[in-house]
């Protein structure tokens, strides 16, 4: 696959971009690849393209398929694993929020529940060292309870929704604060 300079740019970015997100460059960069890419391409294609390692190009499209962002496909003729990443935005969008949910959000809610059961028999930590922890319980669970609610509506939703903006609080009549006006 050639690439253009207008390619390239974007490449480069989203793997800088991964690396700001907690994601290796190489899987971010393969990823920004596979979506850019008109058709699926095998391993080898992916690695000459980007001028990586094979074995690299392995490991990262191992953990982009742990993602879910990136699906195996077969090709007619060719017995080679092909691979191609979702293309709509916000599909990819919402598997990145899951997946970030799934294995940063949901083990830091078990961690504050436990917390907030040992505290109430923890007669040394200070009480308001236990609110604390009980509010960011409290924050936590409204944050995943906004978005529980937030993931099964239709994308036709989501995006009225997001450009509505601050519309929002003036339509549900709220002031600053969000107390009703």
């Amino acid at each position: 696959m050639k690439l253009t300079p207008v390619m390239q740019k974007y490449i480069l970015h989203w793997g800088e971009m991964g690396t700001r997100w907690g994601v290796n460059r190489t899987v971010a960069q393969i990823h920004a690849l596979l979506y850019l890419a008109p058709e699926p391409l095998h391993a080898e294609a992916i690695a000459e393209t980007l001028g990586i390692a094979r074995s690299n190009v392995s490991t990262s499209l191992k953990e982009l398929q742990s993602w879910q962002l990136v699906k195996v496909v077969h090709v007619m003729g060719d017995r080679r694993d092909h691979f191609e990443s979702m293309k709509d935005q916000w599909e990819m969008f919402l598997v990145i929020m899951e997946q970030r949910k799934r294995r940063e959000i949901d083990p830091t809610l078990t961690l504050l529940r436990e917390c907030v059961l040992d505290a109430d028999s923890d007669r040394d930590t200070p009480q308001e060292i236990k609110d604390r922890i009980g509010g960011m319980l409290e924050f936590i669970e409204t944050l995943t309870g906004w978005y529980e609610q937030m993931r099964t509506e239709p994308k036709g939703s989501l995006v009225k929704l997001m450009k509505m903006g601050a519309k929002v609080t003036k339509l549900l009549n709220l002031k600053p604060g969000g107390k009703k006006a």
